[in-house]
């Protein structure tokens, strides 16, 4: 099978799996349908707060998850900057902005994730397709039928009935560059994960690109402003490096929240404690933000060790950073986060995140 017929099979195929689900009763329902529960649960889910979540890769994802059980009224903005994998190789050939990290966003705010994540997750094994997921070509699909990347996203946020919006936070095709400590110059997502531990200063090329008019409204009304979590200089930093986007957060009187990882990254932010995290975040937005999420639950011994021959090491404050960030203004929210995921991963716990952010946003409404 060649890469033309292939790829007229997949999207095929996905398209027809979706209208099935729409049968099923998988998406919204249709007018004239009366369900009083499903009613009471949309109604909550319209009246919850306004949330504008920014990262990448599978933090955002994550954390997306989580929220989406607890309001629709989400705007997801996602980096454009990913290099890597099937997204490389769609943005390499055909000149498209990379969908992986849209399309794992667009999935996670989906009322049915679960059976849509089998589907749009499915990668190809062999022939021309082979490493290729079939969301992303969906998605490359209906760019290059609406012939714009930021109309195809807005189609898929109808067609998958999200809780909430995914949108890139530009349409313009930009690299990150970084400056390393020793003078060298690093191009590129992949160059810059591996010098990330070394870098002194980092920025987008070319110049003067802009965020989407949508991804700035958003803003205006947001009710909290959630930074992370994702990979620092890969997925949470280049939205931020937007100028335009970032006076707008820095203008914004919601609260920004920044969600710590749990462990630092091989490479990236090796070496690396909470602090240092958030001085890169604020370097970046041009303020600090007014709070930063934390992990406090213990992670298992032997998980530590494993992660430890990768290079990462778990993130805790100590008193020092504690006090360091007490100083700049930033209240340290410290909670357990933490899932571990087949006895050898671990993650951000969806729920656990939705729910401090969600109290907090009651607490901040109380106190106004």
């Amino acid at each position: 099978m060649d890469w033309a017929t292939g790829f007229a099979v997949g999207i095929f195929t996905a398209f027809f799996i979706i209208v099935v689900f729409d049968v099923r009763g998988l998406r919204r329902p249709r007018s004239g349908e009366s369900d009083p529960f499903k009613g009471a649960i949309s109604h909550r889910l319209a009246t919850g707060p306004c949330i504008v979540a920014v990262g990448g890769g599978t933090g955002l994802s994550t954390l997306l998850r989580g929220i989406k059980g607890f309001t629709r009224n989400t705007t997801a903005v996602v980096a454009v900057t990913d290099e890597g994998g099937s997204s490389g190789r769609l943005r390499m050939e055909w000149g498209v902005l990379p969908p992986g990290d849209v399309r794992n966003c667009l999935v996670a705010l989906a009322e049915n994730d679960n059976a849509l994540r089998r589907v749009l997750d499915f990668r190809f094994d062999r022939g021309e397709l082979a490493g290729h997921s079939l969301g992303n070509l969906l998605l490359l699909a209906v760019s290059e039928l609406c012939g714009d990347f930021r109309v195809a996203v807005e189609q898929m946020n109808d067609l998958l009935a999200i809780r909430g919006k995914v949108l890139p936070v530009t349409t313009e095709a930009i690299t990150l560059v970084g400056l390393t400590t020793s003078g060298d110059k690093v191009r590129g997502e992949l160059e810059i994960s591996k010098n990330g531990r070394n870098l002194k200063e980092i920025w987008l090329e070319p110049e003067g690109a802009r965020p989407l008019v949508e991804v700035l409204r958003s803003v205006d009304t947001a009710d909290i402003i959630v930074l992370g979590p994702g990979s620092l200089f890969t997925s949470v930093i280049p939205n931020l490096l937007l100028p335009e986007f970032a006076e707008k957060l820095r203008e914004s009187p919601a609260p920004k929240v920044y969600i710590c990882n749990l462990m630092t990254q091989p490479e990236e932010t090796e070496g690396m404690n909470i602090l240092n995290h958030l001085e890169w975040v604020s370097a970046a937005l041009g303020c600090v933000p007014e709070y930063i999420v934390v992990n406090s639950a213990p992670i298992p011994d032997d998980l530590v060790a494993g992660y430890r021959l990768e290079g990462a090491d778990p993130l805790y404050p100590d008193r020092h950073q504690r006090e360091k960030i007490r100083r700049l203004g930033c209240t340290v929210i410290e909670v357990p986060t933490i899932q571990v995921i087949d006895g050898k991963l671990v993650r951000h716990d969806s729920f656990k995140l939705a729910e401090i952010l969600l109290r907090l946003c009651r607490e901040l409404e109380v106190n106004r």
